[in-house]
């Protein structure tokens, strides 16, 4: 019998279609058989007062990267093996459960509650570096607060003070450098912000923070012309009277590009505002 483009012989059903559905049935009846198994051995784990075991299960857990069902049972047993010889490894354990769940807040706390209690631990300086690292996971986007990224470039720096043969000071530089962007790229925007708003006198000083700030870095020189053609729009927009000493720091300003990059691409840029200036000036003494 043919119905619809499904044969039927002898009770057997040969759609293709009809073929895939079963087995995905059956994939899913396999899952769902695991997902129960899974909840009703935890629940045991949960329910248990034998605490040893439950110990043993949580390393389990731990080890299978079950980190939430680990932390919960850790947790429990915190109080319970204080001051035992397996307290040493469960605090680290815990500790790192909550890192890997990106509760990194708590992570920090722990890490830092681990040094405090463990001090001679061979994980100390692990530990230290994780301290460290948790605040820098903490580190949130460049247009917010960067409390943690100045905590983070801290810690590490005084973990590389400190640890001064430690395979992890080059990746500790780096995340310095990575924060240092971060902070670097905030200030110039706010630099910028200044600039396009007409606020120049703020945004000469934003700019010239920004290179006291990072004397080395590679967008110094746009910093710099940008100093001069904020101080520039600043002279143009102030009353009469003020514009000559205000050209006059442009000018100043130009001296000081030519002395500090006398052989940049924009140093052309930056002595067209020197004529404007001069210019400027010569007018408003007649």
């Amino acid at each position: 019998m043919n119905d619809g483009g499904i044969i039927f012989k002898e009770g057997s059903i040969k759609s293709p279609i009809f073929a895939r559905f079963m087995k995905m049935r059956f994939l899913f009846i396999v899952l769902v058989s695991l997902i129960v198994t899974s909840c009703s051995e935890y629940s045991k784990v949960l329910k248990s007062v034998d605490y040893d075991y439950k110990l043993r299960m949580a390393e389990q857990y731990y080890a299978k990267k079950k980190y939430r069902q680990a932390q919960t049972l850790f947790e429990e047993l915190f109080p319970i093996f204080k001051g035992t010889p397996q307290f040493e490894d469960l605090y680290y354990k815990y500790a790192y459960c909550h890192y890997y769940t990106e509760d990194y807040m708590n992570a920090e706390n722990l890490f830092k509650g681990f040094l405090e209690v463990f001090s001679n631990s061979p994980k100390a300086e692990e530990i230290e570096y994780m301290q460290a690292y948790s605040f820098y996971r903490q580190s949130p986007r460049q247009e917010l607060d960067q409390t943690n990224t100045l905590k983070a470039m801290g810690m590490m720096q005084i973990f590389i003070n400190t640890h001064p043969g430690s395979p992890k000071n080059k990746e500790a530089e780096e995340i310095i450098s990575t924060c240092l962007k971060k902070l670097e790229t905030k200030e110039a925007s706010a630099a910028e912000l200044y600039y396009n708003l007409g606020q120049h006198r703020a945004s000469a000083i934003a700019y010239s923070t920004l290179i006291n700030n990072y004397p080395d870095s590679p967008k110094a020189e746009e910093y710099k012309l940008m100093i001069i053609k904020s101080y520039y729009k600043f002279a143009g927009n102030s009353i009469e009277e003020r514009q000559p000493e205000r050209y006059e720091k442009v000018i100043a300003e130009v001296q000081d590009f030519q002395d500090r990059y006398p052989e940049s691409k924009l140093l052309k840029e930056a002595e067209r505002y020197l004529t404007l200036s001069q210019n400027n000036i010569k007018e408003l003494s007649k």
